[in-house]
């Protein structure tokens, strides 16, 4: 009996122990913490180049952007990235950048000016909300050909003033509302493109940019293009 009832309290000391160790070990995992992120907005802006796709680091994050058309906003790892734009189905590169993406940051990467001199322009956006009955606006001037402008109202009141080719505002709050614009060149009245009916939603982010090419046709007509950030 003597022997027996010892036995028990070390089967049970050991049994214990056993158990003990099993907890320590199941507290000792460590989850892997995610991979920070960063959010990128690709714009096809280029007035004659082909469909494109988007690589980063190799993997197609995006087929066939054609002119004047984004992606939308990606998400993908921060820290720096290697983006290629390739002509559409193939693997002829066009651009190619290591971008350096900071934690919980948005980009824009614009490809543009005309084909034979391709290149990326990156802009980080504050995507802050706007306060109550305010939109932002960013315009930015992406047609290659065309001189200094000014974004302005029907009336002349200069909104964005004398941009040039590459050159982009901060993000500006404006009123909500339904906006008559024009594009007139820098500094006069002179009216090169008329921008009617742009509609502002009170929260919303916009990125209007100018497009084409003055004398340009179908497609590649002076114009302009809005992306809604947010």
């Amino acid at each position: 009996m003597f022997a027996i009832k010892y036995l028990s309290i070390f089967l049970m000391l050991v049994l214990g122990v056993t158990i003990f160790t099993g907890c320590s070990d199941e507290e000792e995992i460590v989850t892997p913490t995610p991979a920070a992120k960063s959010r990128v907005l690709v714009t096809h802006a280029s007035p004659d180049a082909p469909g494109v796709d988007l690589l980063v680091d190799n993997t197609v994050a995006g087929t066939n952007l054609t002119f004047p058309n984004s992606t939308g906003y990606l998400e993908v790892n921060s820290g720096t990235r290697n983006v290629k734009v390739n002509v559409t189905g193939t693997s002829t590169t066009a651009i190619e950048a290591n971008l350096n993406l900071a934690a919980d940051k948005n980009y824009s990467v614009f490809a543009v000016n005309n084909v034979a001199s391709i290149e990326a322009i990156v802009l980080e956006d504050d995507l802050t909300s706007p306060a109550s009955g305010k939109a932002h606006v960013r315009f930015v001037h992406l047609s290659p050909n065309a001189p200094a402008v000014d974004i302005t109202l029907s009336d002349g009141t200069v909104v964005f003033g004398d941009y040039t080719f590459k050159e982009a505002s901060a993000f500006t709050p404006l009123n909500a509302g339904t906006y008559d614009l024009q594009v007139r060149l820098a500094g006069s009245s002179t009216v090169v493109l008329d921008l009617p009916g742009i509609s502002l939603t009170t929260g919303k982010i916009y990125t209007v940019f100018a497009k084409g090419l003055v004398g340009g046709a179908g497609t590649q007509a002076l114009g302009a293009q809005i992306i809604v950030n947010k």
